[in-house]
């Protein structure tokens, strides 16, 4: 029972128990917005990961697309003499 006073005692044991309840729920709440806030930073990282690598995909075409279009601007001429000269002549020339 509360200390005396001139409110009802009723009045005042509810006021105690709601003040108690807002206590009680506190470590509650707190752990509640803790999860919130981490799965909230797990979720931005997933997707920044997630755009990292789109970004990294679409440099690495461009890189290859770059590459192929050198290997093509090469001639032909420089490319049979290189592969010549590399492999040797397996064919005797003709008399």
């Amino acid at each position: 029972m509360a200390f005396p006073t001139s409110v009802n005692n009723m009045i005042t044991d509810s006021v105690s128990q709601a003040n108690v309840k807002v206590l009680g729920d506190a470590p509650a709440i707190a752990m509640g917005n803790l999860f919130q806030a981490t799965n909230q930073s797990l979720g931005n990282a997933a997707h920044n990961a997630t755009t990292a690598q789109q970004q990294n995909n679409v440099a690495a075409q461009a890189t290859t697309t770059m590459g192929v279009a050198t290997l093509y601007s090469l001639s032909t001429a420089s490319t049979g003499a290189a592969t010549k000269d590399v492999f040797g002549n397996p064919v005797p020339p003709k008399k």
